[in-house]
């Protein structure tokens, strides 16, 4: 960094004014509060002023120079602060553990760091408190009743269709309870359409890409690692070919130009035929989510390269159809529910007809599957084709995989969109956990750290997301 300083000192002797045109973020703020003092040491009566943008378009750029503001020194410091905290807080626990817990641990070895982090412990303690769901689950016998309805006077040639109905009830925990509703079903035999109800509905298109999504639907769409797939993203960015791709926004400015960047996709031999129909008019402006982080627009394409090949065309092509898809029109389809009643049992069936697949076209990493069923007219009266009682147990919640963990850090805002990867890696280097197939499982370690902090009897233990949640709620302050 010294370089940099030095770079910067040199050029600031020569100028009147200085423009900061970091990220628009806290943590550009920041860097931007230490631009400014370094100048200010060199030249202390240089004028200073902050460019606001989020977007890298020309009259994006030149309404951030003609619109400058005072740089927001309240997010200067409350970063500052945070950062001191975490750099102190890390290196004592840290420091505390390895001396303290590294010879329990003999494998390891004298040199190994058992480091602690405020972000990277709530992250190993949701693994090991979803292990522990896993490993604690007694699972408990239920019982159920199963309807299903075949067509009759179907046509030659036409597929009967069999409907499955559920049991309102769902299922009961006591056998003898279900046996005697079983039974009375059993004796009145005829089941009667009580209501049918159908309607036009819709699958809504994705919302423009954020950081977060790209690692939660990637992880699970692309079967790649969250920190594997934000340095392609690194990588295609600093090509030139995606926007910056660290970004909490889900909106694009009101005057944001897709059509150029719709242009760029449409000689692509794979989507290029969705960019096509876009172009020609099924162009539909993308919906507005809820974040807007002033400092970037949605992950999208810049430009194209039809030479990207490996995991650098996988990542490329699910920003460039997720762009395409958000500006499409949402799928539509035609979804008929049923009710039907024996005795005084209730089960229902739902059926759906896909009309208009419009966004799923090029968007293939959603599914939406149509399920037919015959035509009911309420007041229908029919024998089913089965009518049964199962038993079946109760299921232990799954280990998380990474799409799970990416979701609960974010909802509990754990790090941010620019290093809830390096947290999860972090986990994993310390072999505090490890992935088998896709679901993350803690090691011996990860759980003896984890349990051990529990048995503190602290009010708020160190390894739940409450206090750094609560960090982030007084960070958020310096907006009041």
């Amino acid at each position: 960094m010294l370089p940099i300083a030095n770079n910067i000192k040199s050029e600031v002797r020569s100028a009147d004014v200085l423009f900061i045109w970091t990220d628009c973020d806290r943590e550009g703020e920041a860097i931007g509060g230490d631009v400014k003092d370094l100048c200010q040491s060199v030249k202390p009566n240089i004028q200073i002023w902050r460019a606001q943008f989020s977007s890298m378009q020309p009259a994006a750029i030149h309404r951030a120079a003609r619109n400058h503001v005072e740089l927001d020194m309240k997010q200067v410091y409350a970063v500052n602060t945070r950062q001191e905290l975490d750099l102190r807080i890390g290196a004592a626990f840290t420091r505390l553990q390895t001396k303290n817990l590294r010879s329990f641990f003999e494998q390891f070895g004298k040199k190994k760091m058992l480091s602690y982090g405020s972000c990277q412990f709530p992250t190993l303690g949701f693994v090991v408190d979803r292990y522990q769901q896993v490993k604690n689950f007694i699972p408990e016998e239920f019982w159920k009743i199963t309807m299903t309805y075949s067509q009759s006077n179907v046509q030659p040639g036409e597929q009967r269709l069999t409907t499955e109905f559920n049991w309102k009830r769902e299922h009961l925990f006591d056998q003898w309870a279900c046996f005697i509703l079983y039974e009375k079903c059993v004796e009145k035999r005829v089941a009667t359409v009580t209501k049918v109800k159908s309607k036009q509905t819709s699958k809504w298109k994705p919302l423009p890409l954020t950081t977060v999504e790209l690692q939660k639907v990637g992880c699970r769409a692309l079967h790649m690692s969250g920190s594997r797939i934000m340095q392609i993203a690194e990588e295609l960015y600093t090509a030139g070919l995606i926007s910056y791709p660290r970004t909490e926004t889900d909106q694009f400015d009101s005057n944001f130009d897709f059509m150029s960047l719709i242009n760029q996709q449409t000689n692509d031999p794979r989507w290029g035929q969705y960019a096509t129909l876009l172009r020609d008019g099924e162009f539909e402006r993308p919906r507005n989510g809820k974040n807007n982080d002033k400092a970037h627009p949605p992950i999208h394409p810049t430009s194209y390269d039809r030479n990207l090949s490996g995991e650098k065309l996988k990542v490329y092509e699910f920003i460039a159809r997720r762009f395409l898809g958000a500006c499409w029109k949402n799928a539509v389809g035609y979804e008929t529910s049923v009710e039907a009643k024996i005795d005084e049992e209730y089960f229902d069936a739902k059926g759906l007809v896909i009309l208009e697949r419009n966004y799923l076209e090029v968007y293939i990493y959603d599914k939406w599957t149509g399920n037919v069923i015959p035509e009911f007219q309420e007041g229908h009266e029919f024998i089913p084709e089965t009518l049964e009682m199962k038993s079946g147990k109760t299921s232990p919640p799954k280990l998380l995989t990474e799409t799970d963990l990416i979701g609960l850090m974010e909802k509990n805002e754990i790090g941010t969109d620019a290093t809830i990867a390096e947290h999860i890696q972090k986990i994993l280097d310390r072999e505090y956990v490890y992935k088998e197939g896709q679901f993350f499982k803690p090691l011996t370690l990860g759980i003896a750290l984890v349990l051990g902090y529990n048995e503190i009897g602290l009010e708020s233990s160190l390894n739940k997301p409450y206090l750094r949640r609560e960090t982030n709620v007084f960070e958020s302050v310096n907006r009041v």
